[in-house]
């Protein structure tokens, strides 16, 4: 073979160290290979490098067609993308030193490296690219030129170390901070990096060298306190710090925080001598100290710092905890004037963000009197201005769930605006929500008197008064808003309902007959009626109505009434009240109601060609009336004419084709087997439709698909709680498959409801009977008709039933338990059922923890806790077994008594 030289060396011959060459040639540094390895051929190379066929490469070179094995050759001058080999060998090094720093334990200086997994780690370590060594070479060359060319600089210095550290070299890094501070030792931020860099039982030292560099360096001496563990160190260290720089605030506050009360406060009493201009410090002290000191403490604040608002506040709260009442506003009016004597503006949100702060504190003075001190401060002239401005802030405290603030906003600004109608109503409506009973009294009264032409502050105030069963007082509020609005129809009718819902019919008589004379209204007629057709009078109430249709003719009220009352005629007068009906068409042809009564008696009369002739008159008169296509559908459907009702149904869907009341029927109307595919094209046309949604929950309850049912329903009364007809599907579904906790539910949300609409439920709630009822007896009454196999399917809960009954079940259970004890003592069995019955019952508002022999439940005696005979019953065998085994236990112990 040749060698570079183009000698000739012997074949698998090894070159003597530093020895010639057969041919006079000395190998490069006479080195073998490291590691150990032969060339191809068994010979050495030099550097440790193998190349092919046992050749010499010359330095730096690649061997043709094969790669070195082991290692790659260093220092070559090719490249490969852009970076040299060599730095792709120093690329590796890196990665190495990173590896090994990371698993170096920087706080205590153990090892963490795991010795099962660190070569796993290593290997699945990703090598940097060849940017990000490129970059980091360039970053340090370029930093190495700042330190050396301006020494001085000490960001340069940070960003150097910075740099080593992200590298993976903190040692490097620690030695150029450690330069940095001899270059720059006036620098406090190179002293903070140094001891960042350096371990915690090194930085220490770092920190103390740094201090005694610069002692005038809050940062370093905070730093210096921070590395203390003891506490009573760190407060040498602030201590110490003081000495150096007694005006640093924040020194002040870190040194105090950790000193006791009693050391704290002579602390304090230090810091405002040397540091007079800190809110903080002074205020601190205050607190610190009884009320006579406080005092003194807060006026020399003030003197020192007469622009600052919070000692001003501050001392008002302190007179609000000694109840000095009246100082609160005096001290507030006070601080107002002097704050704008050394001229400090006035701001608005600053004062009012005060105000919150002590409501929230327990400073309730404190915050009513800074709102009403700041009242006008930083609000339009103008009256409107103002008021809008009162209301945005009062809305915005609420939303903040500052009550307080709102409250004393609303009360100052009714006493500047006192006749401005809806900041009463705003306050009124506070009150209802987040106040008493009283304060809502108290409101109104001031109210009906400064806005005395208010009807619904009246109506309110009186309204209040009824419901907490003060009826007196109740008419004299609405007596004396006679006297201010004499033709108020509000007020009249008012009046006229608390008279008869307390069963004063003939005052209800005299209200109404005085209601004519002064207001004539159309509703003021109709009650009329309505109150002579609940007596059962219908010869008064047919008069009345014919008189107030002269008054009032195109008022389509009164016409319904006036036909329904022929219609409840025993017998009825079912002609009559067709004619009254047509009457009433001619005078009110766009009343689709009216329409609706008009077919309805004629259904009633069996003569289904007039009802449809009526529906096709009504339909021309008021296209687009879905109520009437769909009453159109009944009386077919009731004639017998399947097909028909099938044929007017499409045609009701192409006039109106949104209607969630005709698909719904539509649905109603298809086979079985066809439901289901009508109700998903109703969905895509009314997909937020109550009337559509109840029409599935319906099909998911024949389905006995109840999970879904129950969704179904519950989202339909969700999307409108004013649909009575769904609340009753709801509930007939509850009371068939429903637990007892769902049926009460049900009840619950209906009553709160207050449900109006749906052409079946007003079928049934507006029958004269049901006028008085409450809503959950209306709500039975109609499950009792139109879901009776549901209704009478199972024996209803007790607390169900009371609640169906409009009765609350708890205290009906409660008064019924107390009822039976008190007839029991009458009998002569008082003392000892009393005694039985403490044994047997024990009352509880709610469940307190198991007790023995006990199960926590509602009983006839309440709600409480109940002897559990389960449990009796089980202690009973018990003491059986032990009555059974102590005289074997005892004649055994007298058997070893005589051995």
């Amino acid at each position: 073979m040749h060698t570079p030289m183009g000698m000739n060396t012997p074949m698998g011959m090894h070159t003597p160290m530093g020895m010639n060459t057969p041919m006079g040639m000395h190998t490069p540094m006479g080195m073998g290979t490291p590691m150990g390895m032969r060339t191809p051929m068994g010979m050495h190379t030099p550097m440790g490098m193998a190349t092919p066929m046992g050749m010499h490469t010359p330095m730096g070179m690649r061997t043709p067609g094969m790669r070195t094995p082991g290692m790659r050759t260093p220092g070559t001058p090719m490249t490969h993308g852009g970076h040299s080999i060599n730095d792709l060998g120093e690329a590796r090094g890196t990665v190495l030193a990173v590896k090994l720093d990371r698993i170096m334990d920087s706080v205590t200086g153990q090892t963490v490296m795991d010795p099962k997994g660190y070569l796993t780690d290593l290997n699945a370590l990703q090598v940097q690219s060849d940017a990000d060594i490129s970059d980091i070479k360039k970053a340090r060359t370029l930093l190495k030129s700042v330190i050396t060319s301006n020494p001085k600089h000490g960001p340069g210095w940070i960003a150097a170390s910075r740099l080593e550290e992200v590298a993976g070299k903190v040692q490097s890094a620690r030695q150029l901070i450690a330069q940095g501070c001899k270059h720059c030792p006036n620098n406090e931020d190179v002293w903070l990096e140094a001891a960042r860099l350096e371990k915690p039982q090194n930085a220490k030292a770092v920190v103390a060298k740094a201090v005694k560099s610069l002692p005038h360096s809050v940062r370093l001496w905070i730093d210096a306190a921070n590395r203390e563990v003891d506490v009573q160190a760190k407060a040498r260290v602030l201590r110490k710090a003081l000495e150096f720089i007694p005006n640093s605030v924040r020194l002040w506050k870190e040194a105090v925080s950790l000193e006791d009360e009693v050391e704290a406060r002579v602390m304090l009493s230090r810091a405002v001598e040397c540091v007079p201009h800190s809110v903080e410090m002074w205020l601190a002290l205050a607190k610190l100290s009884s009320y006579k000191e406080a005092q003194k403490v807060l006026n020399e604040a003030r003197k020192h710092i007469p622009t600052s608002p919070v000692i001003w506040v501050t001392a008002a709260k302190l007179e609000e905890t000694q109840g000095n009442e009246k100082m609160v506003e005096l001290i507030l009016t006070r601080a107002i004037d002097s704050l704008a004597a050394n001229g400090v503006t006035p701001d608005r949100d600053m004062w009012l963000k005060q105000a919150e702060e002590a409501e929230k504190t327990g400073f309730i003075k404190t915050c009513q009197a800074i709102v009403k001190v700041t009242i006008k401060v930083g609000v339009d002239e103008d009256v409107k201005g103002m008021k809008q401005n009162w209301i945005q802030d009062a809305d915005a405290a609420v939303n903040r769930n500052s009550i307080e603030v709102s409250r004393a906003i609303y009360n100052n600004a009714v006493m500047h605006l006192k006749n401005k109608k809806k900041l009463w109503l705003r306050l009124a409506e506070l009150e209802t929500k987040y106040g008493t009973s009283e304060s809502l009294d108290n409101v109104l009264q001031r109210a009906v008197t400064y806005c005395p032409h208010a009807e619904i502050l009246w109506l309110m105030a009186a309204k209040q008064k009824w419901l907490r069963g003060d009826v007196a007082s109740a008419r004299r509020i609405l007596a004396e808003a006679f006297s201010h609005s004499k033709e108020s129809e509000a007020i009249h009718l008012a009046a006229v309902k608390l008279e008869s819902e307390n069963n004063e019919i003939q005052r209800s008589r005299l209200l109404l007959a005085r209601a004519r004379q002064q207001c004539n209204t159309p509703k003021v007629w109709m009650q009329s009626v309505q109150l002579e057709r609940e007596q059962g009078l219908f010869q008064q109430a047919l008069h009345l109505c014919e008189e107030g249709l002269k008054e009032h003719p195109t008022y389509p009220k009164m016409w319904m009434i006036g036909g329904q009352i022929y219609m409840e005629k025993s017998p009825p007068e079912l002609i009559e009240a067709a004619k009254f009906f047509e009457r009433g068409l001619q005078k009110c042809p766009r009343s689709v109601p009216l329409w609706m009564c008009s077919v309805e008696c004629e259904i009633r009369q069996q003569k289904f060609t007039k009802a449809r002739s009526l529906l096709e008159k009504g339909r021309l008169r008021n296209p687009g009336a879905e109520l009437l296509w769909l009453k159109g559908v009944e009386v077919e459907m009731l004639d017998g004419s399947e097909r028909l009702a099938h044929h007017l149904m499409s045609k009701a869907l192409q006039e109106c084709p949104t209607s969630g009341v005709l698909w719904a029927k539509a649905v109603e109307l298809e086979p079985k087997q066809g439901q289901n595919a009508k109700s998903v094209d109703a969905l895509k046309k009314c997909e937020n439709d109550a009337h559509v949604i109840i029409s599935v929950a319906k099909l998911f309850w024949r389905d006995a698909k109840n999970a879904k049912a129950r969704k179904w329903f519950n989202r339909a009364v969700t999307l409108n709680p004013r649909l009575g007809d769904a609340w009753g599907a709801y509930l007939g579904f509850e009371l068939e498959h429903g637990t007892a906790h769902e049926q009460r539910e049900v009840i619950r949300k209906c009553v709160d409801a207050e449900p109006n609409q749906g052409s079946d439920w007003n079928r049934i709630v507006k029958r004269v009977p049901n006028w008085r009822s409450k809503w959950a007896v209306k709500l039975k009454r109609f499950v009792e008709e139109t879901y009776p196999i549901e209704f009478n399917l199972k024996t209803l809960n007790r607390e169900v039933e009371l609640l169906l009954q409009g009765e609350d079940p708890y205290a009906a259970m409660a008064a019924a338990a107390e009822a039976e004890a008190a007839e029991r003592e009458e009998s002569g069995e008082g003392v000892k059922d009393e005694d039985a019955s403490r044994g047997f019952f024990e009352p509880a508002s709610s469940f307190q923890g198991a007790k023995p022999g006990f199960a926590f439940k509602m009983g006839p005696r309440g709600l409480g806790y109940y002897r559990d005979s389960k449990q009796e019953g089980v202690k009973g065998e018990k003491k059986e077994k032990l009555e059974k085994v102590e005289p074997v236990v005892k004649e055994e112990e007298k058997k070893d008594d005589k051995k």
